[in-house]
């Protein structure tokens, strides 16, 4: 399967950095600039840290994004208002049609809150519990995506595919 994050970090290097602390143990396969950059930081074929229960049997793509940032557990802050930008949403479409021709046993595409439902105290008001993972969140296109991942397998390659409108 495929998992869509959102880093909920400012940017790409304080992913980076996250992904890099050693206590953490957080990093996905790919990730997905503001700009339509696309990085792979794991190989396809080993197992990432980024959902958990899933990771053996799973792709993580991160897609850069504030999300809940700085404060991702505070009962005032769990709407999300950062939006996706074209350049990030075209190159992620693209990611997931090179994934498809090249892994065709991938055959879900799941948000991380489809994965993780659970939830913690909030910072602010312990007594209020909110969800532990929103991502990539309410401002992302889902069924833009879904739709597209719902064909049967491809026969041609991801360059030869049409674009949903």
């Amino acid at each position: 399967m495929i998992v869509l994050h959102c880093t909920e970090e400012p940017d790409l290097e304080d992913a980076r950095k996250l992904g890099e602390d050693l206590t953490k143990k957080i990093a996905a396969h790919y990730y997905v600039d503001r700009d339509g950059s696309v990085e792979q930081w794991i190989d396809p074929d080993r197992v990432a840290s980024h959902t958990r229960g899933v990771n053996r049997r799973a792709i993580g793509i991160e897609l850069v994004n504030l999300g809940r940032w700085p404060d991702h557990f505070s009962s005032s802050n769990q709407t999300p208002d950062e939006p996706y930008t074209p350049a990030q949403l075209e190159a992620l479409k693209d990611l997931l049609d090179l994934l498809r021709y090249l892994l065709p046993g991938s055959v879900e595409l799941k948000r991380h809150s489809d994965l993780d439902e659970s939830r913690v105290p909030a910072t602010d008001k312990p007594e209020i519990m909110v969800r532990r993972r929103i991502d990539p969140g309410p401002l992302f296109p889902w069924e833009r995506f879904l739709g597209r991942w719902s064909r049967t397998s491809p026969t041609n390659s991801p360059s030869q595919w049409s674009s949903p409108r």
